[in-house]
């Protein structure tokens, strides 16, 4: 169990106690650091990882008692043990509503330190081992959960027993909808890290002000509102794997510290100026053409390269001949269970009406068509009239499309008249309302407002 832990750090101002201490715990498999202050204590607990501090009462500076108290209003969560040669009880109360786990006086018994310090390790493993259990039910990404027959699914499914087991960093593309994040969980449980913390940070939901606090955590004080220090979802992977979803529509400011980060996985929270640094795996998504947003300059051509290490291209639903079925019928049996229906093979009728539709929501919008027949069935067979009016829905389409003529247009004028059209349809449809807009068009806020930008879109009185 050891091995798998992080150091412990000794805090004392007397040099024989703290080599006598790192002395005992390193004989019996731990690993220390030591420093002979509270103001290197906390330095160091800022720039390292440990699974526990053991801190003297008494120390030049700033005291023990002190140190206790800012530690724990920082760390919380980290294990504080209080060793002193003055010990009385109103003491050794005051160290532990400070925030101490365990409270020793000197002289002590090397047994009774590492009763303390087994006790702290155990506690550590055990919250490792429930976050790296929570982490893999949350996933449930097995590869057989990635399902289809074409060559293209087939090929895919070796690429991930192939690459899963490295530590290259892999770039996942593909239109929305089909299924990046369940690729990028499998790339997770074929490797080596599988045991290791699984997390998935989407850039697109998640405002521009707030996407570097929440990757690499801020400081205390750093900005309005951080009233305490906050790791970032980096140091939540450590050992594991981050999953950067819609990677496309970070800012390019940001884009260059995470640059930064893959080469050489050191890294700074916001408000602070230490650097840290930790092991992690980068899968990155994305459904936008990202060569498109590096011409246009919206994506770092340098940070595409760094990701791009291996890349695996998701084929739309509508190419993947006889999978509409195959995934209908999972999904069938799958929300039935789920539901407790039993449903006999899908008809013909209904077979043609699924093989017939574009499917352009991919393999989201056939999952969520599936769970909707299998509410509104009164029987067990699946009816047409379970299903949405696909027919209705393109001629919908259709017709907000129609609206512009492009005759006479070069191609990128037609497309750039056609992105204006349908945003500004969408627009109207949710009252101007951006937020809204974006999360129908399954892009972000921010890309919202550049292709606002970009295509001249006039705002309209009520835009946010």
């Amino acid at each position: 169990m050891k091995s798998k832990l992080p150091k412990l750090l000794i805090v004392d101002d007397e040099r024989n106690m703290r080599e006598s201490l790192k002395i005992v715990l390193e004989s019996h498999g731990y690993k220390a650091d030591t420093v002979e202050s509270a103001e290197e204590g906390l330095k160091s607990v800022t720039q390292n990882s440990y699974f526990m501090v053991i801190t003297d009462a008494r120390l030049d500076g700033m005291s023990g008692y002190e140190f206790l108290r800012e530690s724990h209003e920082r760390w919380p969560d980290l294990p504080m043990l209080m060793i002193t040669a003055y010990a009385t009880p109103k003491l050794a109360v005051e160290a532990i509503q400070n925030g101490a786990v365990d409270y020793l006086s000197k002289p002590f018994e090397p047994e009774e330190l590492l009763h303390s310090v087994n006790r702290c390790a155990e506690r550590h493993e055990l919250i490792r081992q429930n976050t790296s259990l929570k982490a893999r039910l949350n996933i449930g990404h097995q590869l057989d959960d990635i399902i289809g027959n074409c060559d293209s699914m087939k090929e895919l499914r070796q690429m991930i027993c192939t690459v899963g087991p490295t530590e290259a960093t892999v770039l996942i593309l593909g239109e929305s909808g089909t299924g990046k994040e369940l690729i990028a969980g499998a790339i997770h449980q074929a490797s080596q890290r599988r045991e290791e913390n699984y997390v998935r940070l989407n850039c697109a939901a998640i405002p521009e002000s707030l996407l570097e606090s929440e990757l690499f955590g801020h400081e205390k004080g750093a900005f309005t509102g951080a009233i305490k220090q906050k790791i970032g979802q980096v140091e939540e992977a450590n050992g594991g794997t981050l999953f950067l979803d819609e990677i496309g529509e970070m800012s390019r400011s940001l884009q260059a510290k995470l640059l930064r980060f893959l080469e050489d996985g050191t890294f700074v929270r916001v408000g602070g100026t230490e650097e840290h640094k930790v092991d992690v795996r980068i899968v990155a998504a994305t459904n936008r053409d990202i060569i498109e947003a590096i011409e246009e300059g919206e994506f770092r051509e340098d940070l595409y390269h760094r990701l791009n290490v291996v890349q695996l291209r998701v084929t739309p639903l509508r190419d993947r001949d006889g999978d509409v079925m195959l995934l209908a019928e999972h999904f069938l049996s799958k929300f039935g269970r789920k539901m407790n229906k039993l449903f006999d093979p899908v008809t013909t009728e209904v077979k043609h009406v699924l093989t017939s539709h574009h499917w352009p929501g991919n393999v989201r919008e056939l999952r969520n068509t599936i769970e909707r027949a299998v509410i509104l069935a009164t029987s067990s067979e699946i009816q047409p009239n379970n299903l949405p009016d696909f027919q209705l829905e393109t001629r919908l389409r259709k017709e907000d499309s129609s609206e512009m003529s492009y005759d006479g247009l070069g191609l990128e004028e037609a497309l750039a008249s056609f992105e204006r059209n349908i945003i500004q349809n969408e627009l109207a449809r949710n009252d101007n309302n951006l937020s809204r807009a974006a999360q129908k068009l399954e892009i972000s806020r921010h890309a919202l407002r550049y292709r606002i930008t970009r295509l001249k879109i006039a705002p309209k009185s009520g835009d946010e």
